[in-house]
């Protein structure tokens, strides 16, 4: 399909204003009665040299990390803030001698091969461990150092904080 140069610059001006392809597809029917594919309209913007822009991403929604919940302590205190890595996120979980002060479980964005869902979590004495949950329900832990057992209390907020992750992702 053979456009003028006024409709060449009409389309350059609907690719500034950020209109997808289809967009512009159903503006060249509307407008002037040109039926086009979407991969004619493909074609049409690489002859005419222009290129779409990209939209930008939603941002990352990050699962937040619940502290344990003791008498006194705030919601909004225990909550990770959004957009933090895991490694930031381990620093909050300092207190001010430089002292771990809680169990923080992270859910990874793809699960690991063979898993359900799997994640990464640190327990109050800084260790960490690789977890997993399997299509039976099984829970793995896999701790980065060898022969590492975390404290009976540590696994208990761990499970708990683990089961409150899975409950808000819709597990």
């Amino acid at each position: 399909m053979n456009l003028d140069d006024v409709q060449k610059q009409k389309v350059a001006a609907w690719i500034a204003e950020g209109l997808t392809l289809s967009q512009i597809q159903r503006k060249l029917a509307s407008d002037w009665a040109i039926t086009m594919t979407y991969m004619e309209v493909r074609f049409l913007m690489d002859d005419l040299k222009l290129k779409p822009k990209d939209k930008q991403p939603p941002p990352a929604v990050v699962p937040s990390a619940l502290q344990p919940v003791g008498p006194g302590t705030p919601p909004a205190a225990n909550a990770r803030s959004p957009g933090l890595t895991a490694d930031a996120s381990a620093s909050l979980n300092k207190g001010p001698d430089g002292s771990a002060r809680g169990v923080s479980v992270v859910v990874d964005q793809v699960a690991r091969p063979g898993a359900l869902v799997s994640g990464k979590v640190t327990f109050s004495d800084g260790n960490s461990a690789d977890w997993h949950l399997d299509q039976m329900g099984r829970l793995g832990l896999v701790a980065a150092q060898q022969g590492y057992r975390p404290s009976p209390e540590d696994l208990q907020t761990f499970q708990t904080q683990l089961q409150s992750e899975l409950q808000s992702l819709g597990f």
